[in-house]
């Protein structure tokens, strides 16, 4: 009895030492190897179909999200001014994000503009199935001329990260959104919205998975083709992390915006920096790649892997500041 009873005082140890292990994040992937060539897949030097926002001939556009720390005007202006004077310069574009009610053509979008920055508009429209059931076009029509008023160039990327698995309650299907795609740019056809540019833009994982091109609304439909890429989960060199979209999008004589790219807090400083500087390098050896966006924030809620501010990191942020000087990046 004795020994049955010390038996399972060491079994009982031994779970309740799994149960906390259980309960860590997990433990850093070794650091992939970042000093080999990158992968030169988009190669293809246009002319492209781009749509009113024009691509750059050399080089490309840098822009980035950059969360305030409060969702306003002041806020927002804040926000991007405290980014661009730890740069040195002015971003070429504004990532800025909108609910499907949330009017365009804010006021600090208006005066994002009116400091000759351009806006890439990432718009969260609702229900596939509700969109071509008629429900929302006094809406979309709205947004519509909102847009149309702004009159410089726009870049629209109407829902995002479609392919998402969380989201195919409202997506449904590809080929609903595809239809919903369609739908709604034919609405802003109607209200003259002549100054967009139609960005589709999935995400990586989606292309790994193999789904995302099955959203694709086709050549004649989107403008720049686009993709979101993160080392969060993963950490590996952002041309294997987007490779099967680039293999993808080099079949399409579209440019490429990169609409959201950062390497999470997890990896470390050293980690950080050098993914940076192979993501520098990639951008270049893909010069089909003609826009790139960092996403500067760590978004409330999430997990430490998904933290990606650059901003109180001093060597990364250094390597993200060596990027934006380049002249290729001041296009």
């Amino acid at each position: 009895m004795r020994r049955v009873a010390a038996t399972a005082v060491v079994l009982l140890v031994l779970l309740a030492g799994c149960s906390r292990d259980d309960r860590r994040e997990p433990a850093p992937e070794p650091s992939p190897d970042l000093s080999r060539a990158p992968r030169a897949v988009a190669v293809n030097p246009g002319p492209f179909q781009a749509g009113p926002f024009l691509p750059p001939e050399q080089g490309a556009y840098l822009g980035a999200w950059i969360k305030p720390d409060e969702l306003t005007h002041v806020g927002r202006i804040a926000a991007v001014g405290g980014l661009e004077q730890s740069l040195g310069r002015r971003l070429d574009f504004i990532n800025t994000y909108r609910r499907f009610d949330q009017m365009m053509g804010t006021a600090s979008d208006k005066e994002f503009l009116a400091q000759d920055a351009n806006l890439m508009i990432s718009w969260a429209t609702g229900d596939n199935r509700s969109i071509l059931a008629g429900d929302h076009d006094k809406l979309i029509r709205k947004q519509a001329r909102a847009i149309r008023r702004i009159k410089k160039p726009v870049m629209l990327r109407m829902r995002w990260e479609m392919d998402r698995p969380n989201l195919r309650a409202t997506m449904w299907s590809g080929a609903d959104y595809i239809d919903a795609w369609k739908y709604v740019r034919n609405i802003f056809r109607q209200e003259r919205a002549e100054n967009v540019s139609w960005v589709w833009c999935p995400t990586a994982e989606g292309f790994v998975r193999g789904d995302a091109p099955d959203f694709y609304p086709g050549d004649d439909q989107v403008d720049w083709t686009c993709v979101d890429v993160y080392a969060g989960a993963q950490f590996q060199p952002i041309g294997e992390l987007m490779g099967p979209f680039l293999d993808w999008a080099a079949q399409r004589p579209k440019p490429i915006v990169i609409g959201e790219f950062g390497v999470a807090k997890v990896w470390g400083s050293a980690g950080r920096a050098a993914w940076l500087r192979d993501a520098e390098r990639t951008f270049k050896a893909n010069p089909q790649i003609k826009a790139v966006a960092y996403f500067e924030s760590n978004p409330d809620r999430n997990k430490p892997n998904q933290h990606f501010q650059l901003m109180g990191d001093e060597p990364a942020f250094a390597a993200f500041h060596t990027m934006v000087k380049d002249p290729y990046f001041n296009p």
